[in-house]
């Protein structure tokens, strides 16, 4: 087979959801560095993106949902995460809430907690912490309507004066070894400011939104983190991030209460 039919049909296994490297060698029969090679090229043309052990779409430019349907959207599965977060947050902490309706559902089950100072971007988590007496700093910025939260210049200034135990981020797609992306390019740099002034920094996101790379700006996490996600992550998927050896992963059951 000459090496652009090949590349061509190695890019639609990838594109139909194979994407681990042995998966693909085992399919075309090929060789490791051959695979490789190939997937590298695939990337230099901006075809896919290199993950950990294989390969994802790039999915460029992929409509954002409105904050209306994101609010309803695995809702169950965003509230079980929320409570798995939230036993990461000790009295006395000092912790970042980002922008997001899976961060304001951790407000939601922080709400009470008289102990913790919460510093936040995310509008919809200021109203349920403010309302229930929890001491809240909103960072400045403009304000992003289709999230309901800050960012720009006034915000990655107001990062740089404050530090925090724990930051809980969200994210549009999270892809082994590559990191968290993002719709725009000043919310990608945001994160990576709010994670460089945390002690530890945990992602929550629902299941579907791994080895997804929906959109085009990115932020890495090179550090140590932790992983929140739902039950229903794939066991592939989910080894992939802990082969990363800097990734510690946590699943939350959905409780019987919330179906």
């Amino acid at each position: 087979m000459k090496v652009e039919k090949r590349r061509e049909a190695m890019l639609k296994a990838v594109l139909s959801g194979m994407n681990d490297v042995a998966a693909l060698c085992g399919h075309f029969g090929m060789s490791e560095a051959t695979v490789r090679r190939d997937l590298r090229a695939l990337a230099d043309e901006r075809r896919i993106v290199r993950t950990y052990g294989g390969a994802a779409s790039v999915g460029m430019h992929e409509p954002e949902e409105s904050l209306d349907t994101r609010r309803e959207s695995f809702r169950e599965q965003k509230e079980a995460i929320a409570r798995a977060a939230a036993r990461h947050v000790q009295d006395g902490d000092t912790i970042f809430l980002d922008g997001g309706t899976t961060t304001a559902a951790l407000a939601r089950c922080l709400a009470g907690r008289k102990e913790i100072h919460v510093v936040t971007n995310n509008l919809l988590a200021v109203s349920v912490l403010a309302a229930a007496d929890v001491r809240v700093t909103l960072i400045g910025g403009d304000v992003r309507p289709s999230s309901m939260s800050t960012l720009g210049a006034l915000a990655q200034v107001a990062l740089t004066r404050v530090t925090f135990d724990k930051a809980f981020l969200g994210a549009d797609g999270v892809v082994a070894g590559r990191g968290l992306c993002e719709a725009t390019a000043e919310q990608a740099f945001l994160k990576e400011c709010i994670a460089s002034q945390a002690a530890g920094v945990f992602v929550l996101v629902t299941s579907n939104k791994l080895e997804r790379a929906s959109q085009q700006h990115w932020t890495p996490l090179e550090r140590n983190w932790t992983l929140v996600t739902d039950a229903l992550v794939e066991a592939p998927i989910r080894a992939r991030f802990e082969g990363l050896g800097n990734v510690t992963v946590e699943t939350a059951e959905i409780t019987s209460k919330e179906s």
